[in-house]
């Protein structure tokens, strides 16, 4: 079992940059794809990015890239969400979720664990 834990929403400008993290337990952390997702308000969870275990792949929302980086420290066990330029469309929830498989997907439902989320506000 694998507990996810984000940290590091709040509330920011137009333009301004946000840092998330998730701390993960359990399990083992370097063998799980990790992704970020997001739920704005009225609207369904969406895809925001992926990392593979080793880091060397990732993938994000095209409404993200550019501006959005994903990494990961697999010796802290810790996922990070670098966000730059923000707007005020990336207000929502996000969330950190692991992935038992080793290849990245872009799909929610493939994913097996979840954090309980952290909320990002953009004010314009």
């Amino acid at each position: 079992q694998v507990q996810l834990v984000e940290s590091g929403g709040g509330l920011v400008q137009a333009g301004g940059s946000l840092r998330l993290s998730c701390a993960a337990s359990g399990g083992t952390f370097s063998s799980n794809v990790m992704g970020w997702f997001r739920q704005a308000p009225g609207k369904e969870r969406e895809f925001v990015a992926t990392i593979s275990g080793s880091g060397a792949i990732t993938h994000y929302a095209d409404s993200v890239k550019g501006r959005f980086a994903i990494s990961r420290d697999n010796a802290k066990n810790t996922v990070y969400l670098q966000m730059n330029s923000l707007k005020p469309e990336d207000t929502a929830v996000y969330y950190c979720a692991a992935r038992r498989f080793r290849i990245v997907s872009t799909n929610e439902k493939q994913y097996d664990y979840w954090g309980q989320g952290t909320q990002v506000t953009v004010s314009s």
